[in-house]
């Protein structure tokens, strides 16, 4: 929803940082490591938005800060556009984790805006009809989602053989890796 809004997924990431932690600064480099973007994307936003009003600068041990500006014309409504967007994710998540016992959900291609095989990976046991019901009936999509269930034992051996298709689905930073306990009994 926010990619067809707002134009660059570096802006998306900025936004949602400063309007979420508004009273923080933030400098360019540990902004680049927080949201995992390139310098020159990063720098070209916290720019652009800049130029808008939304952002302001200091120096400070000779390094420039930046901080969301509470007074910007439509702050308030940006901040609730960044909230009813990731809350709308966060129910979703709750809802599909009160369907049984899962170790992993990882959301991918429609929720994340992008072109991928899967949609939604669970590992665990969940109750098949309730989430083809709340998938089919309850989430408001151009397209079925495409999930795939897998059992906690499939899961730990394609993990540890290295399996292209799930390392595709967990690692992959666009993706939303909503819960994972079990990468804590891979082996080394």
């Amino acid at each position: 929803m926010l990619k067809r809004l707002f134009t660059s997924n570096t802006r998306i990431k900025l936004l949602t940082l400063f309007l979420l932690n508004p009273d923080e600064e933030y400098f360019i480099r540990e902004l680049t490591r927080r949201l995992d973007e390139q310098i020159n994307s990063v720098r070209r936003e916290l720019d652009n938005l800049k130029k808008m009003g939304l952002l302001k600068s200091k120096e400070k041990n000779r390094k420039k800060y930046y901080i969301v500006n509470k007074n910007f014309v439509i702050f308030h409504e940006l901040k609730g556009i960044i909230l009813k967007a990731i809350g709308d994710k966060d129910a979703m998540i709750k809802k599909i984790a009160q369907m049984g016992a899962l170790d992993v959900m990882v959301l991918s291609g429609f929720f994340v805006e992008k072109e991928s095989a899967l949609d939604l990976l669970l590992v665990g046991t969940i109750d098949r009809q309730a989430l083809e019901e709340y998938l089919n009936n309850q989430l408001e999509t151009e397209r079925p989602v495409r999930y795939s269930i897998l059992t906690r034992d499939d899961y730990l051996y394609r993990r540890q053989c290295k399996d292209k298709f799930l390392h595709d689905i967990v690692d992959d930073t666009e993706n939303i890796v909503a819960m994972n306990r079990l990468e804590k009994t891979l082996p080394g």
